[in-house]
């Protein structure tokens, strides 16, 4: 049986990746972590669409440690989340900056994807639209893979579906499955908690909003380019 493990966390990426697995593996597992972050409503939306979509599994990991070690504005009240800021270049980290998270998430799925007999992990960072993120590059998933690999003495993939694609063109790839509404509705991206369209102001909804304004103005030019990133008929 063909199985796949999504590191979900309720988002648009991680929603729009666990829509596509489900169409190509014959069993999908959805792990999300809670590590105290402040926009922990995204665990509930997590379980909820986990359980809509027929994820076949739907386990929640603590990774509260990661709380106590990073210190950002998605780990403590104390510090604001910023609003977003078109001046600030790739090269400075944003404060929504968790450091060692995605190591963590991912080298965590992999071992439950060990057990579960899994050959793959699928994950949905980007580097198009990446926010200035080290630990959401092509290098660093190549890098992590290998590690991984080493360390299991195993076969497991790192998939990365959204990769190369900027957020215009993953609207329309959950279009393509035609699960546009569910995911602009009912994900949370937001880094203030709120669903759907979110706050407006931080930087996570900014790149949203842009790209669903991107995508619905040029809808078929949008769709074409994602087709001939991800291989798609």
């Amino acid at each position: 049986m063909n199985r796949a493990v999504v590191v979900f966390s309720g988002g648009q990426d991680s929603t729009t990746c666990l829509i596509q697995a489900l169409t190509q593996y014959d069993e999908v597992h959805c792990v999300t972590f809670d590590y105290g972050q402040r926009h922990r409503a995204e665990i509930d939306i997590a379980r909820k669409l986990a359980h809509k979509l027929g994820a076949r599994a739907h386990k929640v990991i603590d990774a509260g440690l990661l709380n106590d070690l990073a210190v950002s504005s998605l780990t403590r009240e104390n510090i604001p989340v910023p609003h977003f800021d078109a001046d600030q270049g790739t090269n400075v980290l944003p404060s929504t900056f968790v450091p060692g998270r995605n190591i963590l998430f991912l080298t965590l799925a992999a071992i439950y994807a060990y057990q579960v007999g899994a050959t793959t992990v699928i994950t949905g960072v980007c580097e198009t639209d990446f926010s200035g993120y080290p630990d959401c590059r092509d290098e660093f998933i190549r890098a992590l893979h290998h590690a991984l690999n080493l360390g299991m003495a195993c076969d497991i993939d790192i998939a990365t579906p959204l990769m190369w694609l900027n957020k215009a063109e993953t609207w329309a790839l959950a279009d393509y499955y035609q699960q546009l509404d569910l995911v602009r509705q009912e994900t949370l991206t937001c880094y203030n908690g709120i669903k759907g369209d979110g706050c407006g102001q931080c930087a996570a909804c900014h790149l949203r909003a842009k790209g669903l304004a991107a995508y619905q103005l040029q809808k078929q030019s949008v769709m074409a380019s994602m087709k001939n990133k991800t291989a798609l008929p």
